[in-house]
Protein backbone atom coordinates (compact mmCIF):
# COMPACT_ATOMS: atom_id res chain seq x y z
CA UNK A 1 0.00 0.00 0.00
CA UNK A 2 1.42 3.21 -1.17
CA UNK A 3 0.19 6.67 -0.35
CA UNK A 4 0.62 9.89 -1.32
CA UNK A 5 0.52 13.35 0.16
CA UNK A 6 -0.12 16.31 -2.62
CA UNK A 7 0.19 19.49 -1.58
CA UNK A 8 -0.34 22.59 -4.61
CA UNK A 9 -0.27 25.88 -3.69
CA UNK A 10 -3.10 27.50 -5.32
CA UNK A 11 -2.78 31.12 -7.68
CA UNK A 12 -3.73 33.80 -5.41
CA UNK A 13 -8.02 34.36 -4.88
CA UNK A 14 -8.05 30.51 -6.96
CA UNK A 15 -8.55 28.27 -4.14
CA UNK A 16 -12.37 27.74 -3.95
CA UNK A 17 -12.55 27.47 -7.51
CA UNK A 18 -9.35 25.11 -7.86
CA UNK A 19 -11.84 23.19 -5.02
CA UNK A 20 -14.58 22.86 -6.78
CA UNK A 21 -12.81 21.68 -10.03
CA UNK A 22 -10.90 19.27 -8.17
CA UNK A 23 -14.13 17.30 -6.98
CA UNK A 24 -16.09 18.02 -10.24
CA UNK A 25 -13.37 16.58 -12.32
CA UNK A 26 -10.02 15.27 -10.32
CA UNK A 27 -11.12 12.91 -7.56
CA UNK A 28 -13.74 11.57 -9.91
CA UNK A 29 -11.39 10.55 -12.66
CA UNK A 30 -8.61 9.34 -10.26
CA UNK A 31 -11.66 7.16 -8.33
CA UNK A 32 -12.32 5.55 -11.54
CA UNK A 33 -9.10 4.29 -12.52
CA UNK A 34 -8.68 2.82 -9.24
CA UNK A 35 -7.18 5.65 -6.59
CA UNK A 36 -8.47 6.12 -2.87
CA UNK A 37 -9.09 9.41 -1.81
CA UNK A 38 -8.07 9.41 2.02
CA UNK A 39 -8.99 13.14 2.40
CA UNK A 40 -8.62 16.91 1.21
CA UNK A 41 -7.88 20.19 3.01
CA UNK A 42 -8.03 23.78 1.82
CA UNK A 43 -5.91 25.74 3.70
CA UNK A 44 -6.78 29.60 3.19
CA UNK A 45 -4.07 31.06 5.57
CA UNK A 46 -1.51 29.88 2.87
CA UNK A 47 -3.43 29.43 -0.26
CA UNK A 48 -2.91 25.75 -0.38
CA UNK A 49 -4.76 22.56 -0.75
CA UNK A 50 -3.65 19.26 0.38
CA UNK A 51 -4.62 15.80 -0.53
CA UNK A 52 -3.70 12.19 0.40
CA UNK A 53 -4.59 9.34 -2.06
CA UNK A 54 -3.85 5.77 -2.39
CA UNK A 55 -3.18 3.27 -5.15
CA UNK A 56 -3.31 -0.75 -4.33
CA UNK A 57 -4.21 -1.84 -7.78
CA UNK A 58 -2.33 -4.49 -9.64
CA UNK A 59 -0.22 -2.09 -11.53
CA UNK A 60 2.83 0.01 -9.77
CA UNK A 61 1.93 3.85 -8.89
CA UNK A 62 3.88 5.51 -11.74
CA UNK A 63 2.20 3.04 -14.54
CA UNK A 64 -1.49 4.12 -13.01
CA UNK A 65 -0.52 7.59 -12.45
CA UNK A 66 0.83 7.89 -15.88
CA UNK A 67 -2.30 5.78 -16.96
CA UNK A 68 -4.67 8.76 -15.41
CA UNK A 69 -2.58 11.79 -17.21
CA UNK A 70 -2.95 9.79 -20.99
CA UNK A 71 -6.38 9.20 -20.10
CA UNK A 72 -8.62 10.83 -22.66
CA UNK A 73 -11.26 12.37 -19.96
CA UNK A 74 -8.01 13.76 -18.40
CA UNK A 75 -6.51 15.53 -21.72
CA UNK A 76 -10.11 16.48 -22.06
CA UNK A 77 -10.25 18.20 -19.12
CA UNK A 78 -11.50 21.95 -20.12
CA UNK A 79 -10.46 24.38 -18.48
CA UNK A 80 -7.57 21.81 -17.29
CA UNK A 81 -7.48 22.50 -13.56
CA UNK A 82 -3.64 22.60 -13.43
CA UNK A 83 -3.87 26.36 -15.09
CA UNK A 84 -4.67 27.24 -11.45
CA UNK A 85 -1.48 25.73 -9.79
CA UNK A 86 1.24 28.10 -8.89
CA UNK A 87 3.71 25.13 -7.23
CA UNK A 88 3.20 21.67 -7.04
CA UNK A 89 4.99 19.12 -4.42
CA UNK A 90 4.08 15.66 -4.24
CA UNK A 91 5.61 13.20 -1.46
CA UNK A 92 5.00 9.19 -0.76
CA UNK A 93 4.06 8.64 3.01
CA UNK A 94 4.42 5.23 5.43
CA UNK A 95 1.89 5.18 7.88
CA UNK A 96 3.51 5.73 11.88
CA UNK A 97 0.06 4.79 13.51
Amino acid sequence: MREQIRIYTINKGCLHQFVEEWRGKIRPLREKLGFRIIGAWAVEATNQFVWVQRYEGDKNWEEQDQAYFASDERRAMEPDPARLIARMEQYFAEPVL
